[in-house]
């Protein structure tokens, strides 16, 4: 056991190092495994920033939590599969990883149908690892060209849940995002860090975030992301731009200068997903609730607002 106060937003494996008298590979190894506690919850991100006054604990006999549920067939026919996907599961691989959602997709496919051979699988979009919630894999030539159809035109309805720091107020964001803003992360032109020239037109891909306020919390909000485009970290962008990142965010935090809440994964949930259906024409919708370590992070918020 052991405990430290966070000075400064330091990166947690720095104050591990210190906490523990140690190397940088035993400090980063003791984060990794879930032995490191910051506020109470297991930190598991070796470059998280811990804010100044947080508590650090070291306990060298958890064991790091296991990466969540499988992911849950919501909806499945000829053309389409719509899934509930666990946060700590990536969509696709990465390099050589395995355990992604399309090859559990495919096998459980495969269980199913009893196909021989590989299924084949569409991917039209894609959610954060660490973000759960509602993604469709499309079946066939057909469903694929009608569903990127849709995503390009930004007819596909998708609604996130999602816990910030601090209070937002309703608003909807437009901004242009580029690859680098200018300190290594992408972000959005209108915030480019450092020297611009004067009248330079935006440019970028057009990115646009209808956001809603449901709740005030003790230093943080529930809010409703409807996205209106789908580019990549949208939604994380928009918000850490807007002087609000996301609670749980790793990446884009370092310029927020308030207190920060700690969890064990970005609180992002893809709550809702509606599109034409490829072969019907219909309108379908499909809606899931947030895991238990969303409302569980929730519930902490709410009984912090009422002490």
């Amino acid at each position: 056991m052991g405990a430290h106060r966070g000075e400064g937003h330091k990166h947690l494996d720095h104050c591990v190092r210190d906490l523990l008298a140690t190397s940088w590979e035993k400090a980063r190894k003791a984060i990794e495994r879930g032995q490191i506690f910051v506020d109470g919850v297991a930190e598991t991100d070796t470059r998280a920033l811990v804010r100044e006054g947080a508590d650090i604990v070291y306990k060298p006999h958890a064991k790091r939590a296991s990466v969540g549920l499988e992911p849950r067939v919501v909806h499945l026919d000829s053309q389409v599969v719509v899934l509930n996907k666990p946060a700590g599961m990536s969509t696709i691989p990465y390099e050589d990883e395995r355990g992604t959602l399309d090859e559990w997709t495919r096998k459980e496919l495969q269980r199913r149908t009893k196909e021989k051979g590989r299924p084949s699988l569409g991917v039209v979009h894609r959610i954060d690892k660490e973000t759960s919630g509602l993604l469709v894999f499309t079946r066939t030539w057909l469903a694929k060209e009608s569903l990127s159809s849709q995503f390009r035109s930004h007819t596909v309805d998708r609604r996130y849940l999602a816990l910030v720091h601090g209070v937002v107020t309703s608003q909807t964001i437009r901004s242009h995002l580029i690859e680098n803003r200018g300190d290594g992360l992408k972000g959005s032109f209108e915030h480019t860090i450092g020297k611009r020239q004067p009248n330079l037109k935006p440019n970028g891909q057009i990115a646009i975030t209808h956001i809603e306020l449901i709740e005030r919390l003790s230093g943080a909000s529930l809010v409703q992301c409807r996205l209106e485009t789908g580019r990549t970290h949208q939604i994380r962008i928009h918000l850490s731009e807007l002087g609000h990142p996301l609670v749980g965010e790793r990446v884009y935090i370092r310029h927020y200068k308030g207190d920060i809440l700690h969890a064990g994964r970005m609180m992002l949930h893809a709550t809702e997903l509606g599109f034409e259906h490829p072969k019907t024409l219909l309108r379908a919708k499909w809606e899931v609730p947030p895991p238990d370590d969303f409302v569980n992070k929730l519930d902490e918020l709410r009984a912090s607002t009422l002490s």
